[in-house]
């Protein structure tokens, strides 16, 4: 218990302090700023009334033990005052337990089609749908930044920004959500290209990473930096352009590269490309930083291996399955609508309990 009181005395201070960010004018004069404090006191301001929660529980029973001698009222009392403390005091252990310090951003994913053909792309427009449907369930936004598509309706790839309202709590962020997705998924269904009605595997690679709530806070040299113009290519129609408007952003001294297609001018192309990039170098300064701790984002597959899987969806059978958590569920047709809320609570409740159990707590 005093370790837990020792933790939250210096995020008191934080928290008066934050307040008095917050009511500074000149903080709202940068969004993406004052985003970012706003999510950090409502994470502190969590902490603090838990501790207080804590403080009330605990002067509750000490009153009722000083009297339970002298009223049997108050000794009868005593059971259930005991049983609030310990729920306070576990509600403040899991507050102060370790947590992802991104779990509140906004997201960038991308989804690329592996090995499979154009089976692969059609399942990875149906993951395009499937996490859209699930950010309409959640009251977010999905902006589409890039996308390659194919002659059948499929997705060579495609990148997203999906994006929370106002400043949420950190257990009901885009990131603390989604972050469980990167990944290899794997498909095994009869594509509408099989003509003899054979049961194929292929797979599409998932990428999370967190948004970074401002462009000065990944700051990009324009001398490490190469861009390069090209015509955009596409499945035909109107979204071919005739000009060299896609855009091709090397960061020179990661090796990272980001092409966007997607609108008609190559300054917009630019504008988004840096989004994405500046979102995989947030990404990548959060694997270095956490690598010693081997952190769950490490293990995001960046390359569509259908070895390297997290899940597999399986048609025939109307099943899907988790190979991370164990989770096993035959309601894959309401999942790919969007119900993904079980499969996603599955890595959350582990998540927290490795977390838990690395804190002793």
């Amino acid at each position: 218990m005093a370790d837990l009181l020792a933790a939250v005395a210096p995020l008191i201070a934080e928290h008066k302090e934050l307040a008095a960010q917050l009511a500074d004018p000149s903080l709202h004069a940068s969004p993406g700023r004052a985003r970012a404090v706003g999510r950090r006191f409502a994470r502190v301001s969590q902490i603090v009334g838990a501790r207080q929660a804590l403080d009330a529980a605990e002067a509750d029973l000490a009153a009722a033990r000083e009297l339970s001698d002298a009223d049997r009222a108050f000794a009868e009392e005593l059971p259930a005052l005991e049983a609030a403390r310990r729920a306070a005091a576990d509600r403040l252990a899991d507050l102060l337990a370790p947590r992802d310090p991104d779990d509140a951003r906004d997201v960038i994913m991308e989804i690329k089609a592996g090995a499979g053909g154009e089976e692969s792309a059609l399942f990875a427009g149906d993951l395009f749908r499937m996490y859209q449907r699930y950010a309409e369930r959640q009251g977010w936004s999905v902006e589409v930044l890039d996308s390659n598509e194919t002659e059948l309706g499929g997705v060579k790839d495609i990148s997203l920004a999906i994006k929370a309202r106002g400043n949420p709590e950190p257990q009901d962020g885009v990131w603390a959500h989604l972050k469980y997705e990167g990944g290899v998924h794997r498909v095994q269904r009869v594509p509408v290209t099989e003509s003899q009605g054979r049961v194929h595997t292929s797979a599409a690679g998932v990428l999370v990473m967190p948004e970074a709530d401002d462009p000065a806070e990944v700051e990009i040299d324009p001398g490490d930096i190469r861009v390069d113009v090209f015509r955009s290519s596409g499945p035909g129609g109107q979204s071919v352009n005739t000009t060299d408007s896609a855009v091709r952003v090397t960061h020179l001294p990661t090796g990272l590269v980001v092409s966007c297609q997607n609108e008609k001018s190559q300054l917009q192309n630019k504008e988004q490309a840096l989004r994405i990039l500046r979102a995989r170098l947030l990404a990548l300064r959060a694997e270095q930083a956490a690598a010693a701790a081997a952190d769950a984002r490490r293990s995001q597959v960046r390359t569509v291996d259908r070895s390297e899987r997290i899940r597999t969806y399986n048609f025939p059978e109307n099943r899907i399955a988790d190979h991370r958590t164990g989770f096993k569920a035959y309601n894959l047709d309401q999942v790919l609508d969007g119900d993904l809320g079980p499969v996603i609570d599955s890595a959350v409740q582990a998540d927290s309990a490795a977390r838990l159990a690395a804190d002793g707590f």
